[in-house]
């Protein structure tokens, strides 16, 4: 008689050690997190002060793959690349990201952003272009997301509206 109660007394704790072992993913939460941290992450871009600080977002064998450009793989050539862009006469940089969507097993995550990026024009007037992208984040062993992947293009150009032709 004892032996069913002993037997179900054990899988209860056997079940409960296990949740108490690997916490359930919660994807909203986890959202949000990501959302704030790249959040952090554009406005250290727009203050363009820190290199270092907008490094730190990036995985270390991240790849950003800007429009128009090479490839730049791995951390180092990361900073290199914004270090450059940095030194552009009035060169500035923001984005808003949203629409996280994660792996089944929530250790990687994807988001689209629309973003602004001034630069020098032709004849040397700044301008604001507008940009969208997607990023690829990866919650590292630290349990930090950092970006893996970080892909941008130009969206498409407005639609011009025909107007009737008049008599």
């Amino acid at each position: 008689m004892r032996f069913p109660y002993l037997a179900l007394i054990l899988a209860l704790v056997v079940m409960g050690g296990c949740s108490l072992a690997s916490p359930r993913f919660d994807p909203a939460a986890e959202s949000d997190k990501l959302l704030k941290r790249d959040t952090e992450w554009a406005t250290a871009a727009t203050a363009g002060k820190d290199v270092d600080k907008i490094v730190s977002y990036w995985a270390d064998d991240a790849v950003v793959i800007p429009q128009g450009q090479p490839t730049v793989e791995g951390k180092e050539a990361i900073k290199a690349y914004v270090t450059g862009s940095l030194q552009i006469p009035g060169f500035r940089i923001h984005w808003v990201s949203e629409n996280v969507s994660f792996s089944p097993d929530g250790k990687l995550a994807y988001m689209r952003s629309a973003s602004e990026m001034t630069v020098p024009g032709p004849t040397g007037e700044l301008m604001t272009l507008p940009g969208r992208a997607v990023t690829v984040w990866r919650r590292e062993s630290d349990g930090e997301w950092r970006c893996v992947v970080d892909i941008w293009n130009d969206p498409p150009a407005p639609s011009v509206t025909a107007k009737p032709a008049t008599e």
